[in-house]
């Protein structure tokens, strides 16, 4: 897989180093109350490198990348590309910021911005789309900085801390992108 460049950070294939970083944030519920419930219960250590390994021998039907740092290398987080659809051109995305010390200072955005431009420039797909929930405003702020659109909402769909959330589903199309 060929890595991607942005201004400070590389999309690339995962590498030994990323496995700590992994089995760091998998969890702590600071970083996983904002992702998926494939999150819910702790994960064992043998399942993150079961994980782990499926990535590096690219045994998934997801394109993942590591957010690294563009001069080191080192692991930031990840970005997926899946239910890649070539028939109808489109793709899910989905993010985490994996180490704290990264919060909040664009690594995120611009990850997706990169990701974007390959999707679009390179893959030719037209359709870019994600679910975020509605309690994750610092999610749901950056996506709108990158262009996405809010397309509707999954209501009361997830439940979290006591209570029921929407889901909010957004997408960014090829000629809005090419418009930003």
């Amino acid at each position: 897989m060929s890595r991607i460049y942005g201004e400070r950070i590389v999309l690339r294939e995962y590498q030994d180093s990323d496995l700590d970083y992994i089995k760091q944030w998998v969890n702590d519920p600071e970083i996983t109350g904002t992702l998926s419930d494939n999150f819910l219960y702790p994960h064992s250590s043998y399942e993150t490198e079961v994980f782990f390994k499926t990535m590096v021998e690219g045994k998934s039907s997801n394109k993942s990348f590591v957010i690294g740092l563009k001069d080191s290398l080192d692991y930031v987080g990840q970005i997926d590309l899946y239910k890649i659809d070539y028939k109808n051109r489109f793709a899910c995305l989905a993010i985490v910021i994996g180490r704290k010390e990264f919060f909040g200072k664009g690594y995120g955005s611009e990850a997706i911005r990169v990701l974007q431009k390959f999707v679009f420039d390179e893959l030719n797909l037209n359709r870019l789309e994600l679910e975020v929930y509605e309690y994750n405003e610092i999610a749901y702020k950056c996506y709108l900085k990158c262009g996405f659109k809010e397309e509707g909402r999954y209501r009361k769909k997830i439940y979290k801390k006591g209570k029921y959330w929407d889901s909010v589903c957004m997408s960014i199309l090829k000629n809005e992108y090419e418009q930003s």
